[in-house]
């Protein structure tokens, strides 16, 4: 049996992470969270204390990386240089550098490989930025998630509360429409929707709905199996 390709791109704080793991494991598919093999790299740049826009210093520092991506009891955990790093990547300084990071040509193209190779040997349900557009542009299903920026705020600062991390709305808010300028404005692979892919709006919706809509979606594209 061929695999099979999920593609789902979408904003920073959409939902793609935990709607699309939910989707994975209703489908018997592999879920692949490539923003954590990014926070990945963020986190090893911010620890050596490298500025995340010198693009040398970082292209320097890329033979030094070793990423391993592991499936405990479904779930993908992270490793460093061979220390799960799961918790870590998700700090609030993490995901500034890795913002700057991604935006880099070199370390994109260190990433891709790696992708590619996951969706070549599992049928996978892989989101990012990129995903139906550079990493899996004739992926068999794609699907533009979104949700407006204030949604996006809500969502977060709850669960940032429930990591006992709180943050003021008014900076979860700015933060999310500062990452969202500079993912759809970078000069490599910029955030946008694949032309054919289906848009799936979760401002209006809660998970339940969401994930309902998103299954809806997959199966009508995937057709009879």
């Amino acid at each position: 049996m061929s695999t099979i390709r999920i593609a789902i791109d979408g904003p920073s704080g959409a939902g793609k992470s935990s709607l699309a793991k939910a989707a994975a494991g209703a489908l018997g598919f592999l879920y692949v969270d490539t923003g954590a093999i990014y926070r990945t790299i963020g986190l090893h740049i911010y620890r050596e204390g490298v500025d995340p826009a010198d693009q040398e210093a970082v292209t320097a520092e890329l033979p030094r990386i070793q990423i391993d991506l592991r499936y405990e009891d479904g779930q993908q955990r992270m490793f460093l240089n061979g220390a799960d790093v799961t918790e870590e990547i998700r700090l609030p300084e993490v995901s500034q550098y890795t913002s700057a990071v991604s935006a880099l040509p070199p370390v994109r193209k260190f990433l891709l490989e790696m992708q590619r190779e996951l969706a070549r040997s599992h049928s996978v349900i892989m989101d990012g930025r990129d995903i139906g557009t550079v990493v899996l542009p004739d992926a068999e299903v794609k699907i533009y998630l979104t949700a407006s920026a204030q949604a996006r705020a809500e969502r977060r600062m709850l669960e940032l509360e429930n990591q006992g991390t709180p943050q003021p709305y008014e900076d979860v808010l700015r933060e999310i429409e500062e990452r969202d300028w500079r993912d759809t404005h970078r000069d490599t692979a910029p955030l946008r929707r694949a032309e054919n892919a289906v848009l799936l709006d979760t401002t209006a919706l809660n998970f339940q709905e969401s994930q309902a809509a998103l299954l809806r979606i997959i199966q009508e594209r995937m057709g009879p199996t």
